[in-house]
Formats: structure tokens, C-alpha cells, sequence
């Protein structure tokens, strides 16, 4: 479809209304510089500031040729069903949710979505635990040994090879990938290792990518948070032998087996602009 843009940036939202306006001004100046057509949905999470007047405001200043929309809702459901309804949502060939906080910088974008653009994987998404090098800023010590070990369990109890599934930045083929996004039903801390297990199980290519990533203050995860974490893996487990996903994973296996699905996607402009190009946006001085 010539009239779908190449990039959906999706950012889910809850009680950002303090940083908010800062992350879209960084993303619309770096959208707005590709040559490529995208758009921008901030995903409302029922939150009890200002954060949907902000996102308003934010696009009504910086949105330039950008297609910018919020989608509100409430009550609070959880960043899991607000990124699911990004994604479903999306009109992008790529679409690509990230934290709202940029804690992995926007100008690591091309790192996620050129792979998919030239047809070589379907999902592609960021990593802490790859090169550990690009982490600049760590997480309180307490929380990164809490994540390792989150991801330790995880990789028993769903068998899936991969070092880091909760960083906030991942990017999915959207006409391989929507039967899966679909199948989700775990709301919150847990919602993404459940996206990667069904994809991986219905054969997608999955990759795993090093990005740059610093701690930022105002993490939403809390301690219950990832308690509740190790309960999604049990709801995981639970559901699959269940037989839940089972119809995704099968109408997501017959979509990428198509010769389309594995063909690198056209862009009909310039190339997009590579990670770093503009260093200014990466700037720490500009960071959130």
C-alpha cells in the first residue's frame, strides 16, 4: 500500500505529563529529518495528570509533516494493553514502541528497523545485555541484579534464547507480526516476554540488537511491579499448554511464509538517516 508510511513510533503513556513534552519535541525534530513518511501515537494509559493535553500540545508545536495523534483511554489497564493498542493501531509497515522517557536514544531507530527493512527479520528489538558497554547510565544495583534474574527464570520457564526482553524498544514487521500483537493478554510487566515467546514459537525471525541505553529517573516499574513479573511467566506458561495462542501462531507462520513477507520494503525517498547522523539529538544535554 504506496500511502502507508514506512514508520509508526508508538509510545505508551502513563502520568508523563513532567517529561512528555521534552521526548515528542526529540522524536518529531528526528521523524521530521528522515526521509521517509512517519507517524507518532502516544498511547494514553488512563493516566490522572495532564499527560494527554501535553501530548496535544507537543504535536501541535513540532509535529511538522509528521502524522501525530494521541489515543486516550482509561481506567489504568497497564503499559502492556496501552503498547498492544499502539501497535494495532499503527498504520506503519514498521512500527517501533519505545519507553517515553528515551532512555534508549530515538537516533538508535535504524538499528531496529533497517534489518526488518531489508527483509532480514521480522521483529528486531534492543538490548542491555548484549554489549553491556553501551549501558551509560546503570540502574540501581538491586534493580539490574533483579532484572538478571527475572531474565534467568524467564529463560527456564519459556526456553527462549534471548539475554535482555524488557528493554523498551522493539519494532515488529507489522503485516508478519499482527496475528501476534493480537494474541496478547498479559497487561503489564510480563507483555513482552509474551509477544517474543508467541512470535519465536510461530517461527518469526527474531534478532536481538545492542543498543545505548541510561538509567532515567521516574522508572513506573516498582518492586511489586516485577514480583507480579515472575506471575506473567507462570500466566504464560499457563496459557500456552492452554492452548491459547495457538491459532496466532499459526496464522502468523502462514503470513511470513509468504514471498512478500520476506521481501525487503520500498522506500519511495531518500534512505533513512543511520543511527548518529544527528548527534545532537543523541546529546546528553537534551536527553530526558
Amino acid at each position: 500500500m504506496p500511502d502507508r508510511p514506512f514508520l509508526s513510533l508508538v509510545i505508551p503513556a502513563y502520568n508523563e505529563a513532567a517529561r512528555l513534552g521534552a521526548s515528542l519535541s526529540l522524536a518529531l525534530d528526528y521523524l521530521n529529518a528522515q526521509g521517509y513518511e512517519s507517524e507518532l501515537i502516544v498511547v494514553d494509559d488512563g493516566s490522572t495528570d495532564e499527560t494527554v493535553r501535553v501530548a496535544e500540545a507537543g504535536f501541535t508545536a513540532s509535529a511538522g509533516r509528521v502524522a501525530a495523534r494521541v489515543l486516550a483511554g482509561e481506567p489504568n489497564r497497564g503499559k502492556g494493553y496501552a503498547v498492544r493498542r499502539g501497535l494495532l493501531a499503527a498504520r506503519g509497515r514498521v512500527a517501533l514502541f519505545s519507553d517515553a522517557d528515551f532512555s534508549t536514544p530515538i537516533t538508535e531507530t535504524p538499528k531496529l528497523t533497517a534489518p526488518i527493512r531489508s527483509g532480514e527479520c521480522d521483529i528486531a528489538f534492543g538490548s542491555r545485555a548484549v554489549d553491556r558497554s553501551l549501558v551509560g547510565t546503570h540502574q540501581p544495583f538491586t534493580r539490574e541484579q533483579s532484572g538478571r534474574f527475572f531474565n534467568l527464570v524467564m529463560r527456564l520457564a519459556t526456553r527462549l534464547p534471548f539475554k535482555d526482553t524488557q528493554c523498551g524498544f522493539k519494532a515488529f514487521r507489522t503485516d508478519v507480526c499482527r496475528p501476534v500483537v493480537e494474541a496478547g493478554r498479559i497487561d503489564r510487566f510480563g507483555f513482552d516476554v509474551e509477544l517474543i515467546y508467541v512470535a519465536h514459537a510461530a517461527g518469526l525471525r527474531l534478532r536481538e540488537v545492542p543498543v545505548r541505553w541510561d538509567d532515567v529517573e521516574g522508572s513506573k516499574v516498582t518492586f511489586r511491579g516485577g514480583l507480579d513479573g515472575f506471575l506473567d511467566l507462570r500466566e504464560l506458561r499457563r496459557q500456552a499448554r492452554a492452548g491459547v495462542y495457538d491459532d496466532a501462531i499459526k496464522r502468523a507462520r502462514e503470513l511470513a511464509s509468504r514471498a512478500e513477507a520476506r521481501a525487503p520494503i520500498p522506500l519511495s525517498e531518500r534512505e533513512p538517516v543511520h543511527s548518529d547522523v544527528s548527534p545532537e539529538l543523541a546529546d546528553s544535554a537534551r536527553r530526558i
